[in-house]
């Protein structure tokens, strides 16, 4: 009876923590946006190793141009391997080789390593371009709608990779304005 109780106690600590930690992943998004919607969220898997959840944040007004991509890392990677990933994502999606590679470079010497457990944050701001944020911190940007276009685009754009997440992540909304595709 005594174990049962202490269980119960535990478990009642560890839904507080987690209703805490998804409070304030909330509130963090609701100050870049505000207010902020989530829109959907997926998972991302490769060979059955989960990789990240994805959550897709917009401005709380449908035709908003605002919106955010909060990527929760589920594995460790270097800065210099997310960057060299979204270039080849970027370059399967039409963007030519000499933008690639230059966008490649920019990303490698701004994203930071990452372990599990960490979140990186995109954010589009039509006049700011792409906000990144690392665990909540500021910690670039990037100016430019056909960066933005082609970031997002990873995950957003029909011609994405990964139509499955993109269909998680727009549930029954449409993409955001910068898509230009009608809904």
């Amino acid at each position: 009876m005594k174990f049962l109780k202490i269980l119960m106690v535990v478990c009642g600590l560890i839904a507080c923590l987690s209703l805490n930690s998804v409070a304030r992943e909330v509130t963090y998004i609701e100050s870049i946006l505000s207010p902020a919607k989530l829109q959907g969220s997926g998972k991302l898997t490769w060979w059955g190793f989960h990789i990240y959840d994805v959550f897709f944040y917009r401005a709380a007004t449908p035709a908003s141009a605002e919106f955010a991509l909060d990527v929760r890392y589920q594995k460790s990677f270097t800065g210099v391997s997310i960057a060299n990933k979204t270039a080849e994502e970027m370059k399967k999606m039409g963007v030519p080789e000499s933008q690639v590679a230059l966008w490649g470079r920019e990303l490698a010497a701004i994203l930071p390593n990452i372990e599990s457990g960490d979140t990186l944050t995109a954010v589009y701001m039509p006049k700011q371009g792409t906000v990144f944020y690392h665990d909540g911190k500021r910690i670039a940007q990037i100016s430019g709608i056909e960066f933005s276009k082609a970031f997002f685009g990873i995950w957003l754009d029909p011609k994405t990779s990964v139509p499955k997440l993109r269909n998680e992540l727009l549930g029954q909304g449409c993409p955001p304005p910068l898509f230009n595709e009608v809904c």
